[in-house]
């Protein structure tokens, strides 16, 4: 009997599938439909969970280099680095955006010579979504603020990027762009040795117009700018001061920004790979999800049946039963109440993602316990939000108590998309809606100006008679600059707005690209005379 060889696979070498020359991966309806249910003994085993599924191998050997993405890269990188201020919120950052974006839009467009666009219009939006985070930089000063908008303007921008075309992780759609830009470097590398070994001299043609440019620019602006004072003062203002820590400061971002772009392309080049359909549906015993879900909603029916008498008897009733102060009964309870919703939302997620569903029965259990269990969540979202409100009344507005409730608002607005999708019992755009939604809120939260809202809360407390911590009003940025320059007596006045305008206004420093609305309108407060602050 001939021995067979068995490879790593455990399959043997005359039986394997054919292999792809532009992927590696193996042909067959799998590629198609996903990977198949494993059964046994009768019941289908979902497909891994959308968090826990690997990533992409690395294609970098097998996709070559469009020609449009190395000028793409490399144009995208020179806006980045003269008009990004890494340091400080501007417009510089919205502008940075749309040279990202137009680079990834042509380049891809130019790659694929008349084919299908790898963009729908819900990219668009995803990419509209990034940007209006990054547009952010140039009307608010908040530095906390900003840095959230612009972690999720990466989300959002990976998942403009992706589109509907993978089959992996919800947690890799969010960060696919950060993490192709590594694995695209070593397709990069080869890509420009090529460009650069080609016998027609395009490298060579491109470098020379390049210093042409660049030696006309520095023989005929200094000239100009020596003959006339207001062209000198327009040169003065765009082009910083060229330290080594400016030059460090542009070749890192020039690095950046050209391989979030390669990255991009590399991520577009690839033969798409689209989610499947449908997923099979999961049979099996539901005994194991009903009574544990059972349980839960009657301790939460339970617990909203106990808000009722607080509704109806009064927060004195409670108070009195139960020797709390009005602050403390808040704060006793908020974090409970939000870790409470945390881990309904995973339970409510775990249910959707395995619990069974093959029988009429099935699905008709998960609509009632699920919708039971949201609607009920919804509740104690309420309740949490109250609590806080009541805390806030008691001790301050702070920025971290105004985040958490926009983080249980948030969490409202989830279960709200969970029981829109009860209804077909098809969640597989849920984990999408719910990081859309966040974006959004945050989003929101800065057209509202979140610093400026708490130092209005806070000088409404102190005009109640109520402490007023002016040391916390004067870690704020300028975003608070009208509120306390209108509201505030002097000498505190004085004292609040030179700590908040202490690292300067307008950031002439940095050049244009660090203009700000907020930083920008402060340049005109009129200070009063110097005092002792305290």
């Amino acid at each position: 009997m001939p021995k067979t060889h068995v490879g790593g696979s455990g399959v043997p070498r005359g039986k394997r599938s054919p292999v792809t020359r532009e992927t590696g991966e193996a042909r067959g309806p799998e590629m198609a439909a996903g990977p198949p249910a494993a059964t046994g003994g009768g019941v289908a085993v979902a497909a891994p969970p959308v968090l826990m599924r690997p990533l992409p191998p690395p294609k970098s050997a097998v996709v070559p280099l469009p020609p449009a993405v190395l000028p793409a890269a490399g144009l995208a990188g020179v806006a980045g680095a003269l008009l990004l201020p890494v340091d400080r919120p501007g417009i510089g950052w919205l502008l940075s955006g749309l040279a990202v974006a137009a680079a990834v839009v042509v380049a891809d467009r130019r790659s694929r010579a008349g084919a299908e666009g790898a963009f729908t219009w819900r990219s668009g939006g995803w990419a509209a979504l990034a940007l209006g985070l990054l547009a952010v930089g140039a009307v608010r000063a908040s530095g906390w603020l900003f840095v959230l908008c612009v972690i999720a303007a990466v989300v959002a921008g990976s998942l403009a990027v992706v589109g509907e075309r993978t089959a992996h992780s919800v947690l890799y759609d969010m960060l696919a762009v950060p993490i192709e830009a590594f694995r695209a470097i070593p397709w990069v590398g080869r890509g420009a040795g090529r460009f650069t070994a080609r016998r027609d001299g395009v490298a060579r043609r491109i470098a020379l117009a390049v210093l042409a440019a660049a030696g006309l620019v520095g023989v005929f602006v200094p000239l100009l700018a020596s003959a006339d004072a207001a062209f000198a003062a327009v040169v003065t203002a765009m082009v910083p001061d060229l330290s080594v820590a400016t030059l460090v400061r542009w070749c890192s971002v020039f690095a950046v920004v050209g391989l979030v772009v390669a990255g991009a392309c590399y991520f577009l080049a690839a033969p798409p790979r689209r989610a499947p359909g449908d997923r099979p549906h999961r049979s099996g015993y539901g005994l194991e999800w009903t009574v544990p879900l059972v349980v839960l909603v009657l301790v939460f029916s339970v617990f909203v049946g106990v808000r009722l008498v607080v509704l109806f008897g009064g927060t004195e009733y409670v108070l009195r039963t139960g020797n709390l102060t009005s602050a403390e009964y808040a704060r006793g309870g908020f974090w409970q109440l939000c870790a409470v919703t945390v881990l309904t939302l995973a339970i409510v997620a775990a249910a959707l993602r395995w619990a069974p569903d093959s029988t009429k029965a099935d699905r008709l259990r998960q609509r009632v316990l699920l919708g039971t269990l949201s609607a009920l969540t919804l509740v104690l979202v309420g309740s949490a939000l109250s609590r806080m409100w009541t805390y806030q009344q008691a001790y301050g507005f702070t920025v971290l108590r105004l985040l958490v409730e926009v983080c249980e608002l948030w969490f409202g607005a989830v279960f709200v998309l969970v029981l829109v999708s009860l209804i077909r019992l098809r969640p597989a755009w849920l984990p999408r809606a719910a990081i859309g939604t966040a974006a959004a809120a945050l989003l929101g939260l800065a057209l509202l100006d979140p610093e400026r809202l708490i130092a209005e809360a806070n000088l409404d407390r102190a005009a109640a008679g109520k402490t007023l911590d002016d040391r916390y009003l004067a870690r704020f940025s300028a975003d608070v600059v009208p509120v306390v320059s209108d509201r505030l007596a002097e000498p505190l006045r004085t004292c609040v707005l030179r700590q908040v305008l202490r690292d300067g206004t307008d950031g002439t420093s940095d050049g244009w690209p660090a203009w700000n609305l907020s930083r920008s309108a402060a340049r005109d407060v009129r200070f009063g005379p110097a005092t002792a602050c305290g």
